[in-house]
C-alpha cells in the first residue's frame, strides 16, 4: 500500500492519526470482489442522500420567518435547513447553543 506523505497531509484529529498509522503498518488488505463491494458502497451512499419522502409541517408564522432568515444567512434553501436540523437531531449531532 502507498505510504502517506506526512509533510503534505497533517491529520485533523486522533482518529485520523490512528488511521494513518494503521495504513503505514500495512494493516489494510484489499477486499475480494472489489467491483461488487464498490457498487454496494455507492448504492448505500446514493440511498443515504436520496430524499424520497415528503412531509407537511405546520409552523408558527414567527418560526417560519426565523427559519427563512437562518437559511438566507447560511445560503441554503429553508427546506434544506429544516431537513438538516431533523437529520442532526436524529443522529445526536445537534448541539445546544452555548
Amino acid at each position: 500500500m502507498n505510504k502517506i506523505n506526512k509533510k503534505a497531509f497533517k491529520p485533523i484529529d486522533q482518529d485520523e492519526q490512528d488511521l494513518m498509522d494503521s495504513i503505514e503498518r500495512d494493516e489494510w488488505q484489499p477486499v475480494k470482489n472489489f467491483e461488487q463491494e464498490k457498487k454496494k458502497a455507492m448504492d448505500a451512499a446514493r440511498n443515504t442522500l436520496k430524499k424520497d419522502k415528503r412531509i407537511n409541517l405546520r409552523l408558527t408564522q414567527k418560526d417560519y420567518q426565523q427559519i427563512q432568515i437562518k437559511a438566507i444567512e447560511e445560503g441554503i434553501p429553508y427546506q434544506t435547513l429544516i431537513s438538516s436540523i431533523v437529520h442532526k437531531y436524529l443522529n445526536g449531532t445537534l448541539t445546544p447553543r452555548s
